[in-house]
C-alpha cells in the first residue's frame, strides 16, 4: 500500500493489459477456499490450471489472489473464466476510483483501501482491490500480501457465523465490511491529529501549523472521494433487489449492504465533521495571530503616543533660534524634564483607565 494521488491516470487501453501500480517487484500468488455448510477445502500457491480443475460450482468458491503484477497470471485466469477485456483492463489499473458493473452476467466492484502509515503519520496508505462476483464464485484481487481478510479465512475455517451457510455474495459483503473498517481506523487515527492541532493553534506561532492543517485536510479530502462512489455503489444494489441486473445477489442478502451504505453515510458525516473542525483550527490560528498582532501594535501605539509630545517638547527646544527666554533659566532644565514625566504619568494613567493596554 502506499500514497498516491486522486489524478488523472495515464491512459491504458482496454485490449492491453497492463499493471499500473508499484508493486512490480511482485508475482501473483492465488489461495482457493471450496466450501459448503458441511466442508471446505483450501488450497495455496496454486495455478490457474489448478483452479480451473478444483473449483466446484455446486459448491462456494473464493479465488483470491495477492500481486497483480505477473499479468501473464491474470490474463490466463481471464481467459479461462471468458472475463471481458474491460474488467480486466480495470482491475490492472489502479488509478481508477471505486467502481461498480455487471458486464456479461459477473459482477465487477472495485474499491480502495485505506490505512494509516505507521511509518509516516502525514501520509496514509492506499491499495485498491477488486472483486469479480459469478454464480458461486467471487475472485478477489490485491495487489500485495496483506492481513485484510485473514478474519474471514478463519470464520471459513472454524465455520463461525453464518459464512459457510451463505452464497459467495456474502462473502464480498464480508470483504467489504472489512475494508470500510479499515476507513473508521484512518478517520480515527486522524481524529486524535485533528484535536492536537485544535490545541495547538490556540498558541502556535510558527506557521508550519498550518501546513499540518492543510496535509491533513488533503487527507480528508483524499478520502471523501473514496468514499463517495462506494456509497453510490452500495445504494446501486441496496435500491435494485427487484431487478434481475444483479442476480447474483442472493435476495436475503441485500440488507447486509444496506447496512454497507449507511456505513458509507456515517463515514461521510464524520469527514464533514473533521473538516469543520480543521476549519476551525485554521480560524483558531489566524484569530491567535490576529489576536497578537494588535497586542503588538496596540504596545507600539501606546508607545509612539507617549513620545510623541516629548519629541514636540525636545524639537521646541532643540530649534537653534538665538533667543529662547527658557534657555537662560537657570532650572529651565530640570522644569523641563518634570513636566515631561509628569505629562508621561498622566498620559500612561489616562490610557489605563481608557483600558487601552
Amino acid at each position: 500500500m502506499r500514497k498516491i494521488s486522486y489524478k488523472k491516470g495515464r491512459k491504458v487501453s482496454v485490449s492491453n493489459f497492463e499493471y499500473t501500480g508499484v508493486y512490480t517487484d511482485k508475482g501473483s500468488d492465488m489461495q482457493l477456499f471450496v466450501y459448503n455448510e458441511d466442508k471446505v477445502i483450501e488450497e495455496q500457491h496454486i495455478s490457474v490450471k489448478k483452479f480451473m480443475t478444483t473449483k466446484d460450482l455446486t459448491l462456494n468458491n473464493w479465488l483470491n489472489i495477492h500481486g497483480l503484477n505477473d499479468v501473464e497470471v491474470i490474463k490466463s485466469l481471464a481467459e479461462a473464466l471468458q472475463l471481458n477485456t474491460i474488467i480486466v483492463s480495470d482491475i490492472l489499473n489502479i488509478s481508477r476510483g471505486t467502481r461498480l458493473d455487471e458486464l456479461d452476467d459477473t459482477l465487477f466492484f472495485s474499491i480502495k483501501s485505506i490505512l494509516p502509515n505507521d511509518s509516516d503519520d502525514k501520509t496514509i496508505l492506499i491499495e485498491q482491490i477488486s472483486f469479480l462476483l459469478q454464480d458461486n464464485l467471487i475472485i478477489s484481487f490485491q495487489e500485495k500480501r496483506g492481513d485484510f481478510f485473514t478474519h474471514i479465512r478463519e470464520r471459513l475455517r472454524e465455520n463461525t457465523g453464518i459464512v459457510r451457510k451463505k452464497r459467495v455474495d456474502y462473502l464480498l459483503y464480508l470483504m467489504l465490511d472489512s475494508i470500510i473498517e479499515n476507513f473508521y481506523i484512518t478517520i480515527e487515527n486522524k481524529e486524535n491529529d485533528i484535536e492536537a492541532l485544535l490545541l495547538a493553534s490556540k498558541t502556535a506561532d510558527s506557521p508550519i501549523i498550518m501546513q499540518d492543517i492543510e496535509n491533513l485536510r488533503e487527507i480528508f479530502h483524499i478520502l471523501k472521494r473514496a468514499i463517495v462512489p462506494l456509497r453510490d455503489a452500495l445504494f446501486t444494489i441496496k435500491t435494485i433487489k427487484e431487478d434481475d441486473d444483479f442476480n447474483c445477489i442472493e435476495t436475503s442478502n441485500y440488507i447486509f449492504f444496506g447496512r454497507l451504505h449507511q456505513k458509507a453515510l456515517e463515514l461521510l458525516e464524520q469527514i464533514d465533521y473533521d473538516m469543520k473542525n480543521l476549519d476551525s483550527a485554521s480560524n483558531f490560528f489566524y484569530t491567535a495571530q490576529n489576536h497578537k498582532m494588535n497586542e503588538v501594535m496596540k504596545t507600539l501605539t501606546v508607545i509612539s503616543s507617549v513620545f510623541l509630545p516629548l519629541t514636540f517638547i525636545v524639537g521646541l527646544y532643540g530649534m537653534n533660534f538665538k533667543y529662547i527666554p527658557e534657555l537662560n533659566y537657570k532650572y529651565g532644565y530640570f522644569i523641563t524634564l518634570g513636566v515631561m514625566f509628569i505629562l508621561v504619568v498622566l498620559m500612561l494613567y489616562y490610557f489605563k483607565k481608557k483600558r487601552w493596554f
